[in-house]
C-alpha cells in the first residue's frame, strides 16, 4: 500500500504543477506534468489491482488504513 500512496501523492503533485504551468503559460511543461501524473495514476492502479488479486479486499483496506495512519504520525 505504501507504493500506492506514494504514486497517488506523485500524481497529485504533478497535477498541481500542470495547473500552475497552465496559469503561467508554460503549456508544454504542463503537458509533461500531466503525462507524469497519468503515469503515476496508472502505476497506483496496477499495484492496487495486484494487491487485490492476491489478498482479500478487507486485508488490503486494513493495510491501507495502517499506512495512512503511519504517514500521518
Amino acid at each position: 500500500m505504501e507504493e500506492v500512496v506514494r504514486q497517488l501523492r506523485l500524481a497529485i503533485h504533478e497535477a498541481r504543477v500542470a495547473f500552475d504551468c497552465i496559469g503561467i503559460g508554460e503549456i508544454e511543461r504542463a503537458q509533461t506534468s500531466l503525462i507524469t501524473a497519468r503515469t503515476a495514476m496508472d502505476a497506483a492502479d496496477t499495484v492496487l489491482r495486484h494487491s487485490l488479486a492476491g489478498h482479500p479486499a478487507e486485508e488490503v483496506a486494513a493495510e491501507g488504513i495502517a499506512v495512512l495512519a503511519a504517514i500521518a504520525d
